[in-house]
């Protein structure tokens, strides 16, 4: 197997959740700043790879399964570390958010690896929505845990808001899967 620069950056994410586990739970006041910069360089880094393997062609197959499994193992570490520090009605809106962007992470890496067995994949590809709500997901993630104000504005507060949204456009796009997917699925119920 040949490393690709691509798969070596997706590699580094991995590699990255559990040192943004360890410095976000460190007793220092900096730890804060250091575990929403991990988490901001793994976001551009996601861009990177993609950006890398697309213009210089260094695509892999295993490259391409690895990118959907460390973004999403990521992101879901980082819902979870930022919902175990919250208390009180706060944190059951957070573990609401959260349950709703790793559930849909779920269903539709479940639902695509059923449609790659259908030999119908391609039906069930990324689309705009998606990368709008991986936006918003990585820079609401980023602000939460960052959790202080900068420069007067409400950062750990627009993280929230941000995560919201996050929500609302993972239940949008993944319905926008289903749909696309649900003429095949009804077929198939049909056949069977």
């Amino acid at each position: 197997m040949k490393l690709t620069v691509p798969t070596m950056l997706t590699l580094a994410r991995i590699v990255l959740i559990p040192v943004l586990v360890l410095v976000f739970y460190l007793p220092f006041k900096w730890t804060n700043f250091a575990a929403a910069f991990i988490f901001a360089f793994a976001s551009v880094t996601d861009w990177l790879d993609g950006w890398i393997a697309r213009r210089y062609n260094q695509f892999s197959a295993f490259g391409a399964f690895l990118d959907p499994v460390a973004d999403k193992l990521m992101v879901a570490v980082a819902l979870v570390i930022v919902v175990s520090v919250k208390n009180g009605p706060e944190a059951v809106w957070m573990a609401l958010f959260s349950a709703v962007i790793i559930g849909r992470e779920i269903a539709v890496s479940a639902l695509r690896e059923w449609m790659a067995e259908l030999g119908e994949r391609a039906t069930v590809k990324v689309a705009a929505i998606g990368k709008i709500k991986t936006i918003v997901q990585m820079v609401a993630l980023t602000c939460l845990l960052y959790q202080e104000p900068f420069m007067g504005l409400p950062i750990y507060l627009i993280g929230e808001w941000l995560l919201a949204v996050a929500a609302l456009l993972t239940l949008w796009s993944g319905l926008a899967y289903l749909h696309a997917a649900w003429p095949i699925l009804k077929k198939d119920s049909l056949n069977s």
